[in-house]
């Protein structure tokens, strides 16, 4: 068993506006500065963090998954500001807030569930969808709060997508990007 590999199930973001998110954030670099920015290519919406596993598990997971979501439609969310979680002066983590879909909670669950009949102990605390930009907060003055509002690229513009495909990701910590799809499910349009 690879231990320090890690899986995730996760919504995918087009490659548009995985782009626009990160040309927004190129702008916002010198007052947002975080120590580690994400690779553009890494941005994802988590659904549910698996940790390590086994190829047994593996497989039982993405026939658990692929047949609990084969009949979900593919649903609209939009990016709506950013926000952090962590220490309000220091933040650990800067991330990209998406409105709240029922849809999307909805999927949450069903992959959640799943996970657990694969035999994974899962993340207790409630569902709290985001896209991390950028982690551990690395500014000279402490980190403002009223930042989050008064430079939010998206309150004039949402960034629309249609969420279409779920993928089970595989962490490699040595490498850029870092996220390797192993499994990729389309929902239905």
């Amino acid at each position: 068993m690879e231990h320090n590999t890690h899986y995730f199930w996760a919504v995918q973001l087009p490659e548009n506006i995985k782009q626009s998110i990160h040309e927004e954030m190129m702008n916002l670099k010198s007052i947002f500065q975080f120590k580690r920015w994400v690779h553009m290519s890494d941005y994802h919406i988590t659904l549910s963090f698996l940790g390590s596993m086994d190829a047994q598990r593996q497989d039982s997971v993405i026939d658990l998954v692929g047949n609990a979501i084969k009949d979900e439609k593919a649903f609209k969310l939009q990016i709506q500001g950013i926000n952090i979680f962590g220490d309000q002066k220091s933040p650990r983590i800067f991330w990209g807030a998406v409105n709240h879909e029922r849809a999307l909670f909805h999927l949450q669950t069903i992959v959640q569930e799943k996970c657990q009949e694969a035999g994974f102990t899962l993340e207790t605390r409630p569902y709290h969808p985001h896209i991390t930009i950028a982690r551990k907060w690395s500014g000279d003055e402490e980190f403002n709060m009223e930042f989050l509002e008064r430079y939010n690229p998206f309150q004039e513009s949402l960034l629309s997508f249609q969420a279409n495909k779920i993928v089970l990701y595989k962490t490699n910590l040595e490498k850029t990007p870092k996220y390797e799809p192993i499994e990729t499910f389309t929902l239905i349009e």
